[in-house]
Parts: C-alpha cells; sequence; structure tokens
C-alpha cells in the first residue's frame, strides 16, 4: 500500500464524515482503522455506501430496509461487528 492517499480515497473519506452520530458510530471507525487497508472492491463499496442518503443509510442500519444489494449489506454488517463486535 501506498503512503500516498489518493484524490478518490479523500473524496470518499471526506463524504463519510456526517455528522450524524448514528452513522458516524460506524463510519468513523472504519474510515479510521480499515478504509485505507481494504481491497480494491471493498473501498468501492464503501464509496457507494457513502453516496447514500441519511435516511436510507440510517435504515439499512437499523435493518428497517434492506439496500438494494446484498453486498452493500454484507458491508453494513461487517461495518457493524467492527463496533459491536462479532
Amino acid at each position: 500500500m501506498s503512503d500516498e492517499i489518493t484524490l478518490e480515497e479523500r473524496k470518499v473519506i471526506y463524504r463519510a464524515r456526517r455528522g450524524l452520530k448514528e452513522i458516524d458510530v460506524y463510519f468513523d471507525p472504519y474510515v479510521k482503522n480499515y478504509y485505507l487497508k481494504a481491497d480494491a472492491h471493498e473501498r468501492g463499496l464503501f464509496a457507494e455506501l457513502v453516496e447514500q442518503e441519511d435516511p436510507d443509510l440510517l435504515d439499512w442500519f437499523m435493518e428497517v430496509s434492506e439496500p438494494p444489494r446484498p453486498e452493500l449489506r454484507a458491508l453494513i454488517q461487517k461495518l457493524k461487528n467492527y463496533v459491536h463486535g462479532a
């Protein structure tokens, strides 16, 4: 892994800062500890996740509804496991 952060990675990191505690509790630890170490596929999924609207993200994290793709659901579960344990 290069020490240089790409412009795209910077955009994703910036976009992950929501200012909504219920989402930041999951996004912040992931960005700080895992995002830059993740493989390209997972970074792409996270980039897709952070582009979603806050109400949708809240519903998905609170399991009120499901994301449109199973890969996003799996990533959300991974983020929840990082915070709450497996």
